[in-house]
C-alpha cells in the first residue's frame, strides 16, 4: 500500500464532513429559531491564504436538481442508499455556486461568476457577499470563467441587461465560446427535457451578451495572471479548465465541473449526466484527481459543500473526499 492509497472503508461519509463547517453554534441557532421569527443569514464568505495570495471563497447561493442528473450510472438503489446514509434526500441534491477571488499584483481576479438566477431562486448571492467584504462589483479587474454553463457566467448581466462587472475583462474559452455562443449548441446528450435544454442555451447567450466587447477567448495551459495556470479539463464542456493558483510553495487546486458532489462523483464513481464527453470527461477527472492526491494539493470544488476546500486521497477503489479544517 502506497503512502497516498487508504482503504475505503476507512473513510465514511467524508463529503457530509464538509457541511459540517456551515453550522457552527448550531445549538444556539436553533434556540433562537424557537424563539425568534428573524431569519438567519449564515457567513456566505471564507478568507484563507495561497502563499501571498489573498483568497475567498464568495457564496452565490445554491442550485438544486435530481440526484440521477448529477450521478447518470450509478444504481437506482445504491444511489437511493448512499444518499440516505449520508442523511441526504433522496430526491434532491443541492450544489453550492463557489466562486473565488484572488487578490494578488494589484488585482483582484473572480474565477467564475456563479449563476446568479439562471439555475433557480437560491443562486444569485456573490454581490451580497461581495459587499460584506467590503468590495463593490466595480472592484472587479478580471473575471475568468471554466467554461460557459450558466451556473459560471449568469452573474455577468445585470437585472436591467448591463454588465454586472463594468471594469472587467472576461477571460472565457475558446472551445466553449465557439460552441455555446457563436454556434447554436446541441444539448441533446444533457439528461434534462428539451425545454430545460433551450432555456439552458439561451441563458448562457444572455449572460454573456452584455460583455461580448470584453471578453478575452483562451485556450488551457494559459497563465492569465502571474500565480493563476489553466489546465485542460475537456469532456464536461468542449473547453472546460482547471484552475492551480501558486503562490511560493502553496498551491491551490480548483476543480471547476469534474466532480458536482463530492459524495456522487469522489467517494463514489459515478458519472455527472451533463458531461458532453463521458469518457474525455472520466480522463481528465481521473488525470487532475490523480494528481491532486500524489500531490497532496488544497482543492476548491466550485460545487461541494460550502466553502468547499478539502482533499482528495487515492483509495483502493478510487479516491475519497477530506474536507478541510475550518480556520477562523
Amino acid at each position: 500500500m502506497s503512502f497516498f492509497t487508504i482503504n475505503r472503508r476507512t473513510i465514511m461519509l467524508s463529503a457530509v464532513a464538509g457541511a459540517s463547517a456551515t453550522v457552527l453554534g448550531r445549538a444556539s441557532g436553533d434556540a433562537l429559531a424557537q424563539s425568534s421569527p428573524t431569519p438567519i443569514h449564515n457567513a456566505g464568505y471564507y478568507r484563507f491564504r495561497v502563499g501571498e495570495i489573498q483568497a475567498t471563497v464568495l457564496s452565490d447561493g445554491t442550485l438544486s436538481g435530481p440526484p440521477r442528473i448529477y450521478a447518470s450510472d450509478a444504481p437506482e438503489a445504491d444511489l437511493r442508499t448512499v444518499l440516505s446514509q449520508a442523511f441526504l434526500p433522496t430526491d434532491m441534491t443541492t450544489l453550492n455556486l463557489n466562486t473565488l477571488l484572488i487578490e494578488t499584483a494589484g488585482q483582484r481576479i473572480l474565477i467564475e461568476a456563479g449563476a446568479g438566477q439562471t439555475m433557480g431562486p437560491n443562486g444569485g448571492r456573490l454581490v451580497n457577499n461581495l459587499a460584506a467584504i467590503g468590495l463593490r462589483p466595480e472592484d472587479i479587474d478580471t473575471i475568468i470563467v471554466s467554461h460557459a454553463h450558466p451556473d459560471h457566467v449568469g452573474n455577468l448581466r445585470t437585472a436591467d441587461g448591463g454588465a454586472a462587472f463594468p471594469r472587467a475583462t472576461i477571460f472565457v474559452p475558446q472551445a466553449d465560446w465557439d460552441f455555446f455562443v457563436r454556434d447554436t449548441p446541441d444539448l441533446s446528450y444533457m439528461p434534462v427535457s428539451q425545454e430545460f435544454r433551450q432555456r439552458f442555451g439561451a441563458a448562457i447567450k444572455h449572460s454573456l451578451e452584455p460583455v461580448r466587447n470584453n471578453v478575452e477567448l483562451y485556450q488551457a495551459g494559459t497563465e492569465i495572471v502571474p500565480g493563476l495556470t489553466t489546465i485542460a479539463a475537456s469532456g464536461h464542456t468542449p473547453g472546460m479548465v482547471t484552475f492551480l493558483v501558486h503562490s511560493g510553495d502553496d498551491q491551490l487546486l480548483l476543480t471547476a465541473d469534474l466532480a458536482y458532489h463530492p459524495l456522487l462523483n469522489v467517494d463514489n464513481p459515478w458519472r455527472p449526466g451533463p458531461d458532453r464527453d463521458k469518457d474525455a470527461a472520466l480522463e481528465a477527472r481521473r488525470r487532475i484527481f490523480d494528481r491532486a492526491a500524489s500531490e497532496r494539493l488544497l482543492v476548491l470544488g466550485f460545487h461541494y459543500p460550502f466553502p468547499g476546500l478539502g482533499r482528495m486521497l487515492k483509495t483502493d477503489g478510487g479516491y475519497a473526499w477530506i474536507p478541510a479544517q475550518w480556520q477562523f
